[in-house]
């Protein structure tokens, strides 16, 4: 489990690409010497395994199914990564419960600064709309944050970033037409399917 607060901003130094996998070493000073092999860490959002680790850097294999869910088969060598370990118990709760499987992408369309913000929206997949909600959560690659609005007629979604969430991570790289893993708020999927089970209202 995860919590969507960035602990570090990795660069990925080598991807050997295979037919149905491929292996990401990222550079990440602050985190490896915390990470033991067969470790969790959120890389995009995304919840990797560290197979292997030097001083300063970790790898980790992702299979077909992630490279085809997630927006990790985009990455380059020199790609800024959004990076977190697992959650400890003891620790705060500071943003909100993020599992690190990926639901889809979304598509940045617009980035508008503010004078202390800046306006961040995104289109979503139809099919996540339905556990958006406004000042709900969402996860943005690997992000946690608030839903400023969600427009139905359109599927985006407005975010408002302010200016430690755009030091502290690769959002601030993003450009108009890039895409995003995201991942919704756990805890609406559960709702859905207890009232698919109860006999309640269908959701579909």
């Amino acid at each position: 489990m995860f919590t969507g607060l960035v602990a570090e901003l990795g660069k990925v130094t080598a991807i050997s690409r295979g037919e149905t996998s491929s292996v990401l070493t990222v550079h990440a000073p602050q985190l490896t010497p915390e990470l033991s092999i067969g470790d969790s860490i959120a890389v995009n959002g995304t919840c990797l395994t560290a197979t292997s680790l030097t001083a300063d850097s970790f790898t980790a294999d992702v299979m077909v199914q992630t490279l085809s869910l997630t927006s990790l088969g985009k990455l380059e060598v020199g790609s800024a990564v959004n990076l977190e370990l697992a959650a400890q118990m003891d620790m705060r709760m500071g943003g909100h419960i993020v599992q690190g499987h990926v639901d889809g992408v979304a598509t940045v369309i617009s980035r508008t600064p503010g004078e202390k913000w800046e306006q961040f929206i995104i289109e979503v997949p139809l099919e996540l709309t339905r556990y958006i909600v406004n000042q709900g959560s969402i996860c943005v690659d690997g992000v946690s944050l608030t839903v400023g609005e969600i427009n139905d007629s359109n599927n985006q979604v407005t975010l408002w970033l302010i200016p430690e969430t755009l030091a502290k991570t690769n959002l601030s790289l993003k450009s108009v037409g890039d895409i995003v893993n995201i991942e919704v708020d756990i805890l609406a999927k559960y709702v859905e399917r207890l009232i698919s089970k109860s006999g309640g209202t269908n959701v579909n």
